[in-house]
């Protein structure tokens, strides 16, 4: 990863790279994310399967994306009495405004706070 915007415009990027620095996720992240986009709901067991990592792990994954918006849970619940969650991913293309959004937020920011840089690296 790199450490400064200098070395982002100098860099070579790929799409995940800027998902991952704007909405602060890992490659495990971006990984259960695909996974749920290609295969649809599923539990955190069975992610944890496809993904060959343990359960908690891809549990630890599903909250990240939760707390991005990128993932919502379902309840179901078991005939025989009790409940699981069914995880599923937003649309891709909804995942493509919520960085172009969290892109806006962060120059529009980034612009306010320049305009006064002048006067505030001097303090």
């Amino acid at each position: 990863m790199t450490r400064s915007i200098p070395e982002m415009i100098r860099g070579d990027f790929k799409c995940e790279d800027i998902a991952k620095c704007i909405l602060g996720l890992k490659n495990i992240d971006i990984d259960a994310y695909k996974m749920l986009v290609t295969k649809g709901p599923m539990t955190a067991e069975r992610l944890g399967e496809l993904l060959n990592r343990e359960r908690s792990t891809a549990y630890r994954s599903l909250q990240n994306l939760m707390v991005c918006g990128l993932v919502y849970r379902e309840t179901k619940t078991i005939s025989e009495g009790g409940y699981y969650y069914d995880y599923t991913a937003l649309d891709p293309c909804k995942m493509k405004e919520k960085v172009a959004g969290n892109i806006d937020e962060w120059y529009n920011k980034m612009k306010k706070l320049v305009g006064n840089i002048d006067k505030e690296i001097m303090k």
